[in-house]
């Protein structure tokens, strides 16, 4: 049976069937392992590649959260400088109370230590805080959120007075200035001596100048709707005539400048001389050292008065210097910038001759009053009148309404302030020139404004 090769042949069959099915199923297999290892090395790379964008996105997006909360604190910075040029002081403040005062004016009247939205549509907001480091300096931190991240932005500032003051001009006025007549308005050395200021935020009329009137030095005018009129032939500013002179000398909606506080207590440590009431008899005349007279006196000096070292007039006063009048020295009144009722009056009705505290004897009675130059008349509060002329008044003029007339003229050694908003005028021949020559310093008993300075080079990111 088995040598026919019946069996053998049958086995031989079924062996070869048996490797062709074994061989297609490895191959298949194979192919799925291979299909099955890419496809894992395919979605691990794209997970991965997935993972990597992901991270990438929120990497972009915190760095553009970073980017918009820095412009937030920009933008908050920006906001702090704008309320920072704001803030202004009285300039008789303590030093050691400037910070307590800029923070509660900050805090009551902006959004200082609150946060700030700038776009709700997208959370961006800042905070500001402000941290004292002396009396003089103090550091701004500002914090801009947007979304969940933050950055801080810090600079320094400090205390100072404003560096323009109504010094720099001859006539300085918060109300509006009239001319007529032949009035004539110049520098003793140069022209802009007799530089003008006007505010008259009241008044749109705010120069007025009729005649032959002249101002030599040009006219700054801060209130923007300001109207100058020039009326008669001669009628000039800057040495120029009709249009010209107010196209090329006057500008108009300048920015305002500082009109100091005056300080009238500071002189009266100097009063150490008699008190004229009502029982003093001055109609005769005569000398007066470190005089103090007394409210409701309303002295009327006739003529002859002499005044040495310093004259200290009380509210209510009406004061007449009738005659001649001497003054070595300077004339303070205790009244306010803001009475301008015109109800305390100073009047010279005739030659006025004065010297700087300088000249004072060497005395004891003028120990340190000699130091105090720059001023003559320090009487805000009260209306001031020139009727007569003088040859030079040693010194600043500064009350709430002043007027010139008639031959009142001379030289000034400083500058005349008006702080009321009611015209300041000038009639007659009352030609004044200014002397402000070698004048660098402030006049003894004003005190200018405490104002905030930017320090840029103190920038500065914190890290916090």
């Amino acid at each position: 049976m088995y040598a026919n090769g019946g069996m053998p042949a049958k086995l031989g069959v079924f062996t070869m069937h048996t490797e062709k099915v074994t061989t297609t199923c490895l191959r298949r297999g194979m192919a799925l392992f291979v299909s099955l290892l890419f496809l894992a090395i395919f979605s691990s790379f794209g997970l991965a590649v997935l993972t990597m964008s992901s991270r990438n996105m929120h990497a972009a997006d915190n760095h553009s959260q970073a980017g918009r909360a820095l412009e937030s604190a920009f933008s908050g910075m920006e906001v702090m400088n704008y309320w920072m040029s704001k803030v202004s002081m009285p300039g008789d403040t303590a030093s050691d109370q400037w910070f307590d005062t800029m923070y509660a004016d900050l805090t009551s009247n902006t959004t200082v230590g609150q946060a700030v939205t700038l776009d709700s549509s997208r959370p961006k907001s800042f905070d500001a805080q402000l941290f004292k480091i002396d009396n003089g300096k103090f550091q701004v931190m500002v914090t801009g959120q947007a979304g969940q991240l933050q950055r801080t932005v810090a600079v320094n500032y400090t205390f100072g007075v404003r560096e323009d003051t109504v010094f720099d001009y001859g006539v300085a006025t918060k109300g509006p200035l009239h001319l007529s007549g032949n009035i004539q308005l110049d520098g003793t050395n140069i022209a802009v001596e007799a530089d003008v200021y006007i505010e008259s935020e009241n008044n749109n009329d705010v120069l007025s100048i009729i005649g032959n009137s002249q101002i030599a030095g040009d006219v700054k005018v801060t209130n923007p709707d300001g109207v100058v009129t020039l009326q008669g032939g001669q009628a000039g500013i800057g040495g120029e005539t009709g249009q010209d002179a107010i196209d090329n000398h006057v500008e108009v909606g300048m920015p305002p400048t500082d009109f100091p506080v005056p300080n009238t207590t500071h002189f009266e440590q100097y009063v150490t001389g008699d008190t004229i009431d009502s029982d003093t008899d001055v109609s005769s005349g005569g000398t007066y050292e470190n005089v103090r007279i007394a409210a409701g006196t309303d002295p009327h000096f006739t003529g002859n008065v002499t005044i040495n070292g310093i004259m200290f007039i009380e509210t209510p006063n009406t004061v007449h210097f009738g005659g001649n009048c001497t003054i070595n020295g300077l004339i303070v009144a205790d009244g306010s910038v803001d009475d301008n009722s015109g109800t305390n009056r100073i009047k010279f009705g005739g030659t006025v001759a004065s010297s700087s505290v300088t000249q004072l004897p060497d005395e004891s009675q003028f120990d340190g009053l000699r130091d105090e130059t720059g001023t003559f008349l320090m009487a805000p509060g009260f209306s001031v009148t020139f009727d007569g002329n003088f040859d030079t008044l040693n010194g600043a003029i500064a009350a709430n309404g002043i007027t010139f007339s008639g031959n009142a003229g001379g030289t000034i050694a400083g500058s005349v302030i008006n702080y009321s908003d009611t015209p300041m005028v000038l009639s007659g021949n009352s030609d004044l020139f200014f002397n402000r020559s070698g004048i660098t310093e402030v006049p003894a008993g004003f005190e200018p404004e405490i104002v905030l300075h930017h320090d840029p080079a103190s920038y500065d990111e914190p890290v916090l």
